[in-house]
C-alpha cells in the first residue's frame, strides 16, 4: 500500500484488528469463506483504497501494513513480529513449538515458544498498563526456564526499572523488527514442578510420569489430578522442566505445519499458527485466501 495511507478511526481500527482473530481463521478453514471477515472489512472502509482485483490473502497484508504503524499498533503486531522475527527467524518448525495465549496459574502468556528450552513472552504494547506484570513474571517463572518483556519504546525506561534481572526485554521498533534491551537469564531454582503439572493437559502429565519411568496413579477420575500432582512435588524441578520441554513439543508440535505456513500471507502466520487448520481443511483455507476480495463480500 502506498505511504499516504487515510488515518483509521477508533470503528475502523477496531475492525482492522479484529480481521486477524481465530475465529476468521477457523472460518475459512472449515467452511472455505468467512462472513465475519466480509464484515469487518467492509467495517474497516479498507475497500476505499483496495484494488478490486486484488485477493482475500493481499486484502490480509494491507490491513496489516496498517497495524505495523505505531499508531495502530495492537497484541496481534506483536505476536506477528516474534513469529517471524524469533520463530521462523531463528529457528525451525521442526524443532520449535508456538503456544499462543498458554495459561500458568491465574495467567496467560501470550506466546510460548518450546524448542531445546522453554520461553514466555509477556506482550505490553504502547497502550498496555504495567500494573500486572510482576505478577504474571512471577506465574511465568515457576515454569519458564526464560521470560521475555516484549514492549513499545514508550516503556523502556518503566520496564527497566521494575522487572528482575533476569527478564529479558525486547522492543518492537519503527521498522517492525526486535531489539534485545536486555537478555533473558534462567533461574532453574524458581521452576515449580506443581505449578507445571496444573499448566500441562492430562495426557501430557501422564506421558511426563512415564518419561520418568512412573505408572500413572490408579485412582477415579475426580483423584487423578491431586494424585499426579503429589507425584510432580517429588521430582527435580529441572528436570521437570526439561520433560515437560520434550513432552510439549511432542504433543503440541508445529512441525506439521513446516510445508504449509510458506503458502500463507506472511500477515496471518501468527494467526495461523495460533489456530492451526487442521491437514483435511487447509486446501479449503488456500481457496478461500485466493479469493477475489470482491467475490468474498457476497460470503457476508
Amino acid at each position: 500500500m502506498s505511504t499516504g495511507q487515510k488515518k483509521l478511526d477508533l470503528c475502523q481500527h477496531s475492525a482492522v484488528a479484529r480481521l486477524f482473530s481465530p475465529t476468521i481463521i477457523r472460518e475459512l478453514a472449515t467452511k472455505g469463506r468467512s462472513p465475519l471477515f466480509s464484515k469487518l472489512l467492509l467495517e474497516s472502509r479498507l475497500l476505499d483504497s483496495l484494488d478490486s482485483r486484488i485477493s482475500v490473502g493481499a486484502a490480509f497484508d494491507m490491513a496489516f501494513s496498517y497495524l505495523k504503524k505505531k499508531a495502530y499498533r495492537t497484541e496481534y503486531t506483536y505476536k506477528a513480529a516474534i513469529a517471524n522475527k524469533l520463530l521462523l527467524g531463528r529457528h525451525s518448525l521442526n524443532t520449535a513449538s508456538l503456544i499462543s495465549e498458554f495459561r500458568i496459574e491465574n495467567c496467560k502468556a501470550d506466546i510460548a515458544i518450546f524448542n531445546g528450552t522453554s520461553t514466555a513472552y509477556e506482550i505490553k504494547s504502547e497502550r498496555d498498563k504495567l500494573q500486572r506484570l510482576n505478577r504474571q513474571l512471577s506465574s511465568y517463572e515457576k515454569m519458564f526456564a526464560k521470560i521475555y518483556v516484549v514492549i513499545g519504546q514508550n516503556h523502556i525506561d518503566e520496564i527497566l526499572k521494575i522487572t528482575p534481572q533476569n527478564t529479558g526485554i525486547l522492543v518492537l521498533n519503527d521498522r517492525h523488527s526486535i531489539s534485545t534491551i536486555r537478555e533473558a537469564s534462567e533461574c532453574p531454582e524458581k521452576i515449580c514442578p506443581i505449578t507445571i503439572c496444573s499448566a500441562l493437559q492430562a495426557k501430557e502429565r501422564i506421558q511426563l510420569l512415564e518419561d520418568f519411568g512412573i505408572k500413572p496413579p490408579d485412582v477415579p477420575n475426580t483423584e487423578m489430578y491431586r494424585a499426579t500432582a503429589n507425584l510432580f512435588s517429588q521430582l527435580d524441578p529441572k528436570d521437570v522442566h526439561d520433560r515437560m520441554v520434550k513432552v510439549i513439543r511432542e504433543s503440541r508440535k508445529s512441525s506439521e505445519l513446516i510445508d504449509f505456513i510458506p503458502k500463507v500471507p506472511k500477515s496471518l502466520t501468527a494467526a495461523v499458527l495460533a489456530a492451526p487448520p487442521k491437514e483435511k481443511d487447509r486446501p479449503q483455507f488456500m481457496g478461500a485466501i485466493n479469493t477475489p476480495v470482491m467475490e468474498a463480500l457476497y460470503w457476508a
